[in-house]
Formats: C-alpha cells, structure tokens, sequence
C-alpha cells in the first residue's frame, strides 16, 4: 500500500471533490445571465466588450467573495493563512468558471451566424442551463433523491426564467 506526499494530496483531493460546493456555480451562472441582460438592455455592445465584461465581472465577483470569506468570518478569529487564503480561493472558483460558458457562446456567435441580438440570447440561454446544471449537479453531489433534483433545476430553471423576463421589460 503506498502512503506518502502524492497519496495524502490524493486523499486531500478526493475529500475536496466530495464536499464541492456548488453554489458559486449557481450564483455565477444568475451572474452572467444578469450581465448579459444589462448588457443587451443599455445598447449594442460590441461581441469583445461583452466577453470580457462577463469574464471581468466573474472575477470581480470570485474576489469579492474571496475577500467575504476570508475577513468576513475568519479576520475576528485569527489572521488567515496561506493554506487557507487557496482554499477559499478555490472553492470560490465556480463563481468564474460559471462565467465561460455563455462568454465562449458570445465568443462563437459570429461562427454560428448569429447577430449581435442572437449572440445575446445565446449568451443568456447558456448561463440560465449553466446555472440549472450547477444546481442538478450540487443536488446529485448530495445525494438527494430524484424528487429533489427535479425540483432544484426546476427552480432553478423558473429564477432563470424570471431574469430572461427582464429582457422583456428593460426595452432593448
């Protein structure tokens, strides 16, 4: 039986994957739909421009909780260390990684014939499955029963359907 450095990072990795928190993924996913709402209701912008700005805007977001966690809770206990400065981090990560989907799908849009509209609704239907898949996955992690996991992409599916209703009502 082997034991060691490789085999402890194993074991760290695995206890990692099975307690993954994928609420950043959901809240990323809400995010980048409201970003390409935004986007699309104040005007033409340019397929470039709203790349980054949901790719930036997930950053922004990742810190912002970053910061959240580590100084919101952890500062009045003790000063935090490096070991947990990356595991905040990382568990933080979803945020932005719900953030590229819908940023390739802008990305892709002229490939696929879209216009700048088109790529906008691409972009949106992208991140409202993205944030629908997070929360099936989070609910399969969990080991909730079929039931629940209908239900959580259902409500899922409904919030994300509520912001594509906002399109609607901004005037694009």
């Amino acid at each position: 039986m082997r034991t060691g450095p490789a085999t402890a990072r194993g074991a760290r990795r695995a206890e990692h994957r099975a307690r993954a928190d994928y609420t950043g993924g959901v809240y990323g996913s809400m995010l980048a739909a409201s970003v390409v709402i935004g986007a699309g209701s104040l005007g033409s912008f340019p397929r470039a421009e709203l790349v980054l700005l949901l790719l930036l805007t997930g950053v922004v977001f990742w810190i912002a909780h970053v910061h959240a966690q580590l100084f919101g809770a952890r500062l009045a206990q003790r000063a935090p260390g490096r070991r947990v400065v990356l595991r905040v981090c990382r568990d933080e990560w979803p945020i932005v990684k719900a953030a590229v989907p819908p940023a390739a799908a802008v990305a892709v849009s002229p490939l696929l014939g879209l216009d700048v509209q088109g790529a906008f609704w691409l972009a949106l239907s992208v991140a409202v499955a993205g944030q629908v898949g997070w929360s099936v996955a989070a609910a399969r992690r969990a080991g909730a029963s079929l039931r629940l996991v209908a239900v959580t992409a259902s409500v899922n599916l409904l919030l994300g359907l509520l912001i594509i209703s906002f399109k609607f009502f901004l005037k694009h």
